[in-house]
């Protein structure tokens, strides 16, 4: 597969070697050309560029930049990225592990009213990159689920495959309607790890629990 990734941060560079070592084909974009070109180097990619130039070259085009400019990136792109796979792995969450679209729309659902052409994915947003890095995430022998959330099935089956390629397993969790609640997952998850140190994990019991069983 041809995979676009705009952004040279942490989550670019942890996926980014991930599906390297998969075999797709992957050109890195960014703001700053050097970073990218840099990024590109050390995971192996196809090539790097500009953001335009990601977008162009991917079948799927992973956004891997903070979420406060994404969709002024994407709005730039729109034309590019129609018909494209866009995957979303941006957290809004600021000071005070707030989350920052809390009465309006969610990251994902902005970055289609941004691109509206695009088939918008939510996944990846769940975990720090060190978690990414892994090889394979995987816990006392389960691998780790990635909830995805979108509203093309095509665009789902593609980001599914990605999910398997770094070890981990797709779970289906809705339209992209329903990103938000993911993405407000995220900022509950980060204030307990990061601003409790306690294990959030333990807060959801085993499947056979959930509704009762046993």
């Amino acid at each position: 597969m041809r995979i676009g990734i705009i952004g040279t941060g942490n989550m670019a560079d942890a996926l980014g070697a991930h599906w390297v070592r998969a075999g797709h084909d992957v050109v890195i974009g960014g703001r700053d050309e050097g970073r990218a070109a840099a990024l590109a180097e050390r995971i192996g990619a196809a090539g790097h560029g500009t953001p335009r130039t990601a977008a162009e070259f991917g079948d799927a085009v992973l956004l891997a930049v903070p979420y406060e400019v994404g969709a002024g990136i994407v709005g730039g792109l729109q034309e590019v990225l129609r018909g494209r796979v866009l995957i979303d792995c941006s957290n809004a969450v600021g000071p005070g592990f707030v989350l920052l679209t809390e009465g309006g729309p969610g990251a994902a659902l902005r970055l289609a009213d941004a691109a509206p052409g695009a088939h918008v994915v939510k996944a990846f947003n769940l975990c720090h990159e060190g978690v990414w890095r892994m090889e394979p995430p995987v816990f006392d022998g389960r691998a780790l689920a990635v909830p995805v959330c979108g509203d093309d099935q095509g665009a789902l089956d593609v980001v599914g495959e990605l999910v398997k390629d770094i070890g981990c397993e797709p779970f289906a969790a809705g339209g992209l309607d329903r990103a938000g609640l993911v993405e407000a997952t995220a900022a509950l998850l980060i204030g307990l790890w990061v601003g409790e140190g306690v294990d959030a994990q333990a807060i959801a019991p085993p499947l056979a629990y959930a509704t009762g069983g046993r």
